[in-house]
């Protein structure tokens, strides 16, 4: 691992003139503050940078705002994007009176997580792998006022764009709906943007593994980065999500993680891998169904259990569950299966049972991925320590059920205030070894019905559509 020694010799090769710090607020957004090398020395990775920590929405009242931002040394990295010469470190956000961990600091509850994980004894190591689908478009408008609203989305690539007018002409290849996977290009017109992403991505330190067009046909586009410990992955979805909307601004694009921009296509996801492992041993490797472990199963039947409650941390917005609805490859169904997508719970095929493990389907990538990541963990070492049996696996479509077999499947939830009510009841297994705390669920809880109520106030067009003439 890199020492504060390492920092400042990288500091001195690069010549480098600022040093950003950053940290992930509540929702997900990385947050950062600047300071000139002039005031950056070896002190900064035992004392911390302090900063206020009351203008973070969810985070502390005024009276008690005082923070410290601790870099972590092993994050180091050169912004590729800056015009003078800045270091990168990701920072856990520390209380100063006490040099632990705050609370509602994400960074810091996925750390609890994976000492809870060890503490356990269950396991030692949690690897995760996100694959977080993004859309990118040329420009996206809209206006929310009391005279109404509207949102437009333009896009050379989409399939509402044949009869436009472009300068230099329409030159006409573009995925059709639900046809973005995988033309070569020029339909797929954005090969050289995702390679460009790619090599920043592998400069930084994050190993890529693929790229690809996804499914949608208006911009939709995927990076396939490797899986790794936890907290590390999570920096790295970070970094990604960095990457992927700088990338798109330098050529005058727009990148978007929202899982449902696009009516009537296919929405954004981020399908979870995941495995516990101990000993340097994966323990969801067996001789159960699909090459699976009982610990694997029971791993299983902890996330179905409290899939609804995950919603309101793996699905954080009212427009997560524009994408959860059944029939747009959008797993609904609290099921596992090794051959079905429609499953939320999928079993990649794998030759080697080092690679065994499960992929959660449902999860979207405005998800807050430290908070994610430790809650799947947490749910399914529950279903572990509980003996928690996930029943059959489904090898049926599940869209096409009978309606009494139908019945039977349970589903994530259908709107954000369902899954926050769930959050709300269903919380236990996440405070457990003090990973989460009840405070910070309480405001998160309250936080997310803020935007629930503001969507629920909004007249939408659509009403005008249904209700207009009535």
């Amino acid at each position: 691992m890199a020492s504060a020694k390492d920092v400042m010799k990288k500091v001195a090769d690069n010549e480098v003139k600022f040093v950003d710090f950053r940290f992930t607020d509540t929702k997900g957004k990385e947050q950062h503050v600047t300071v000139p090398i002039s005031h950056f020395d070896e002190d900064k990775f035992v004392s911390g940078h302090a900063f206020d920590g009351s203008s973070i929405a969810g985070w502390k009242g005024i009276e008690a705002s005082d923070m410290l931002l601790m870099p972590d040394p092993a994050t180091a990295n050169i912004d590729p994007f800056r015009e003078e010469p800045t270091l990168i470190l990701t920072c856990d956000v520390v209380e100063p009176s006490d040099g632990k961990g705050y609370d509602r600091d994400p960074r810091s509850l996925a750390k609890r997580a994976e000492a809870y994980l060890k503490s356990t004894g269950l396991g030692d190591t949690a690897y995760f792998g996100p694959e977080p689908e993004f859309f990118i478009f040329d420009s996206v408008t809209w206006s929310v006022d009391m005279s109404g609203c509207s949102v437009k989305i333009d896009s050379e690539e989409a399939s509402w764009s044949t009869g436009k007018h472009f300068e230099g002409g329409n030159l006409a290849h573009r995925p059709a709906v639900k046809g973005g996977y995988f033309p070569v290009p020029p339909v797929d017109s954005f090969q050289d943007m995702r390679s460009e992403m790619c090599l920043i991505l592998e400069q930084m330190g994050v190993p890529v593994e693929v790229h690809h067009h996804e499914v949608a046909g208006a911009g939709q586009n995927e990076i396939g980065t490797r899986f790794s410990t936890l907290v590390q992955r999570a920096d790295w979805t970070q970094l990604l999500k960095y990457v992927v909307m700088n990338v798109a601004h330098s050529y005058g694009k727009t990148a978007t993680f929202m899982p449902k921009p696009v009516v009537g296509d296919n929405g954004s996801g981020m399908h979870v891998h995941q495995s516990i492992w101990k000993d340097g041993a994966n323990l969801f490797a067996g001789d159960k169904y699909a090459g699976l472990s009982d610990f694997a199963l029971y791993y299983i039947g902890g996330i179905i259990k409290h899939a609804r409650a995950l919603n309101a941390i793996t699905n954080p917005g009212t427009n997560s569950y524009k994408r959860l609805v059944p029939g747009y490859e959008a797993p609904v169904k609290l099921a596992y299966s090794a051959r079905n997508r429609s499953a939320s719970i999928r079993i990649p095929y794998v030759n080697n049972p080092k690679g065994r493990r499960i992929e959660v389907r449902f999860p979207d990538p405005t998800a807050n991925p430290y908070m994610a990541f430790a809650a799947m963990m947490m749910a399914g070492l529950d279903g572990v320590q509980n003996k928690i049996h996930p029943g059959e696996a489904a090898d049926k479509n599940l869209y096409d059920l009978p309606p009494e077999e139908d019945a039977k499947i349970p589903t994530v939830c259908s709107s954000l205030d369902m899954a926050l009510d769930y959050l709300d009841k269903d919380r236990e297994f996440l405070t457990r070894g003090g990973v989460f705390s009840d405070s910070m669920l309480d405001a998160y809880i309250a936080l997310k019905m803020e935007e629930v109520t503001r969507f629920r106030m909004t007249t939408h067009p659509v009403e005008f559509d249904m209700y207009y003439s009535l």
